[in-house]
């Protein structure tokens, strides 16, 4: 595909929101989702992570937006696993080859998944791509991001910075915790 035709259709699917029962917003649980590790085939469930703030990624190989999301992803891995951070990439290829081909020239040093029947998009009512979802402690989605541009990075990680701030008692009561 070109790269004009790559950018409308990124543009074309975030104007075509996905529906469910249950809506994915803010302040609601995060559904569970069924997912297997791209790099080798260990299945996940978000519930495994509770007591972990989770950041989750969804991405697919022909998202420009996304290749530029993959640095930043890296650095927020490495920068706050130890706080207990968990970032998990939700890939939504059909074809587990251009994933791969993608994490070859976009490594990842973070959990990527497969979605590639969607299951997991529908239930988070995916609306762009990336479109990324911070959970807190308790399961809770606290914020929702969609696209990827210059000057993101900045309010994404300071997102994270509050939520792994919070005691894990206010983990989902929107107070933060601050510091003086």
């Amino acid at each position: 595909m070109n790269q004009r035709l790559l950018v409308l259709l990124c543009a074309a699917l975030a104007l075509i929101p996905l529906h469910t029962a249950v809506a994915a917003e803010i302040g609601s649980q995060a559904p569970d989702c069924a997912l297997t590790s791209i790099s080798d085939a260990q299945h996940h469930d978000l519930q495994q992570f509770r007591g972990k703030v989770v950041y989750v990624d969804f991405w697919a190989s022909w998202c420009p937006p996304c290749a530029k999301s993959f640095p930043f992803l890296n650095k927020l891995e490495r920068d706050f696993k130890a706080d207990g951070l968990q970032v998990i990439g939700v890939n939504l290829d059909q074809t587990p080859e251009d994933a791969t081909v993608f994490l070859t020239e976009y490594p990842a040093d973070f959990t990527v998944t497969a979605d590639a029947d969607q299951q997991c998009a529908t239930k988070f009512e995916v609306k762009a791509m990336p479109s990324s979802y911070l959970i807190d402690r308790k399961g809770v989605i606290r914020h929702i991001h969609l696209g990827f541009r210059d000057g993101a990075a900045e309010e994404l990680r300071l997102a994270v910075e509050q939520l792994l701030a919070e005691a894990p008692e206010l983990a989902s009561s929107g107070e933060s915790v601050t510091q003086p």
